[in-house]
């Protein structure tokens, strides 16, 4: 069993892998134990009372597929021939891979706005997901920016814990569905500012963080400061599928495309689980249950095809 990915969806797929006897590998691509390794402070995965750090309930994990039997292995996958079974992946260094079958999760990653200054406060003020973090900001002052369904459903969101939210569009429109629309302006407690770009996140210094954005006005060229403790930036997510294309089913997002209600791809005994499906949760808890799916739908495929090939040798 070969597992390209190793968040939580490739590492919950390496356990229950291994358990089952499917000897998997697990390959760890360019950012090995996926988008938790950049998130500190997690309160929402079921087990711990306590708040736990991103980075190392990943190491938990690797560690945990390890103990049962996963081989973890550090290399980028450049090719993928899904042809014919064995399934085979390549590294840029040249190695080969080969899997009777493949667990594809290789995760998305955020848009972000490509500020020195984002950088530079990610985790202190700026994040990307208000579902992870928004419960960080209660009674604070906040701003979400972007202009699509994510940032909607986000500013709506943080409404649960912050009185005051601010959506942030360089446009004088939104792009989101029109019931979400229709749903923030009818909320009190949300603002929105058109025709505003993000120049600048500000440093409180010290331990302060983020204590403010600087805005252009994409109309006049204006700039402007709006005082805040948190920012949002939700303007999409890039699946991580260019290795597929061509040779997967993928949405018109370029998710890959699952049959509903299972791990099972486009070309039989390929699974893929965690956010490389996922345009609608992307969590860390769903992304472990689909990769759960994944080796069960897996080690049932191995099944069915053990037993093909044993009553076709039978005849």
């Amino acid at each position: 069993m070969l597992i390209l990915g190793s968040g939580p969806a490739g590492l919950s797929a390496a356990i229950y892998g291994a358990r089952a006897g499917m000897q998997p590998i697990v390959v760890q691509g360019i950012q090995p134990g996926g988008q938790l390794t950049t998130t500190t402070d997690v309160e929402n995965y079921p087990g711990f009372r306590e708040v736990i750090q991103g980075p190392w309930l990943m190491q938990e994990m690797q560690a945990q597929a390890e103990h049962v039997g996963a081989r973890m292995m550090w290399d980028t996958i450049v090719e993928v021939d899904l042809s014919q079974r064995p399934f085979r992946l390549i590294g840029d260094g040249g190695d080969v891979y080969e899997g009777e079958v493949l667990v594809i999760a290789t995760g998305a990653q955020a848009k972000w706005l490509g500020l020195d200054s984002e950088q530079a406060l990610k985790g202190k003020g700026v994040s990307a997901c208000a579902t992870c973090d928004g419960f960080f900001y209660r009674g604070k002052k906040v701003a979400v920016i972007g202009g699509g369904n994510t940032a909607v459903e986000e500013a709506l969101y943080l409404t649960n814990h912050s009185p005051d939210v601010t959506l942030i569009h360089r446009r004088d429109s939104l792009r989101a569905e029109r019931i979400l629309q229709e749903r923030l302006h009818a909320h009190p407690n949300i603002t929105v500012l058109w025709n505003k770009e993000v120049a600048e996140f500000v440093d409180g210094g010290g331990n302060a963080g983020l204590c403010a954005v600087e805005l252009t006005d994409t109309v006049t060229g204006e700039r402007s400061r709006l005082d805040v403790e948190g920012g949002f930036v939700a303007i999409g997510h890039h699946p991580a599928t260019e290795l597929f294309r061509g040779h997967l089913k993928l949405d018109e997002d370029h998710y890959i495309w699952v049959e509903p209600g299972t791990a099972k791809t486009s070309v039989p005994g390929v699974f893929a689980c965690g956010d490389v499906t996922d345009k609608v949760y992307r969590q860390a808890i769903t992304a472990a249950g689909t990769g759960c799916m994944a080796a069960l739908d897996a080690e049932r495929f191995l099944q069915a095809a053990e037993f093909a090939e044993l009553a076709e040798a039978a005849e």
